[in-house]
């Protein structure tokens, strides 16, 4: 692999609260998932993050999820397929006009929390949230869990799809990531961590938690902002990319 874009989750600060650095961070990925405020986000903390990344020729995706606030995203929830394709709708309707104003296009859509991981494998919520992104804009790239059935079914049903891998998360034997309730799931140490995604840049496979070694087809790798030391991770990953002679580059730019 000569080239590999490096993507973040940005723009989740809220009114005080700060989350992630993301003036570091856009000086480091190539795509930024910005947050749409279902899970995190203001409007003015959106707008600046939006602004910067172009700036900085950064690609950005709408990082659409569950109505969820208080559990950050990250709480599955039961909802009706007409209730989920409209909040997409909605997501990307909110990132879309802010892009606008900032003068970058919005160029992918990546699900966040619960809603990724549900939808990796739950078809009838899949399709509803395919349906969303193909009702406000068919040509938006969806992005997903590498090696998950949604990436098929977002194909088969007319969409360009980029698989994701995660950085700074464990994986199942099945390739699947670890639950974020078991120990072990987030990874912190950042020579391990840059280590392990020059293994799935240059042989396709990556060391589950159990030791095996498991293959993953990944285009775009992920860094999640709100992670302790997201910064130097990503740096690090970048460093040993550079170093190695493989361009970080956002897959919307091939």
């Amino acid at each position: 692999m000569t080239a590999i874009d490096l993507n973040s989750d940005l723009g989740e600060s809220y009114g005080a609260w700060a989350m992630g650095d993301d003036e570091a961070m856009l000086s480091i990925v190539s795509s930024a998932n910005v947050a749409c405020g279902f899970h995190a986000g203001d409007p003015v903390g959106i707008l600046k993050t939006v602004k910067a990344a172009a700036e900085r020729g950064v690609s950005i995706g709408a990082h659409v999820s569950y109505p969820d606030r208080v559990g950050f995203g990250r709480r599955d929830m039961d909802v009706t397929s007409a209730e989920l394709t409209a909040d997409v709708i909605y997501q990307i309707g909110a990132i879309k006009g802010i892009a606008a104003a900032a003068g970058i296009s919005v160029g992918y859509v990546k699900p966040h929390g619960a809603l990724y991981n549900r939808i990796a494998h739950d078809p009838k919520q899949g399709q509803a949230v395919i349906d969303g992104i193909k009702a406000i804009d068919p040509d938006l790239v969806m992005m997903g869990l590498a090696g998950s059935p949604i990436l098929e079914l977002a194909r088969a049903s007319g969409l360009k799809v980029v698989a994701e891998a995660f950085a700074d998360r464990a994986y199942t034997p099945s390739g699947a990531l670890v639950s974020r309730r078991e120990a072990g799931a987030v990874l912190h140490d950042a020579g391990l961590i840059a280590r392990r995604m020059l293994q799935l840049a240059h042989d396709g496979t990556i060391e589950a938690i159990d030791g095996s070694i498991i293959k993953i087809d990944a285009q775009s790798i992920c860094v999640h902002g709100d992670s302790p030391g997201a910064v130097a991770i990503a740096r690090e990953i970048r460093q040993a990319f550079e170093k190695d002679g493989i361009v970080v580059r956002s897959f919307l730019t091939r």
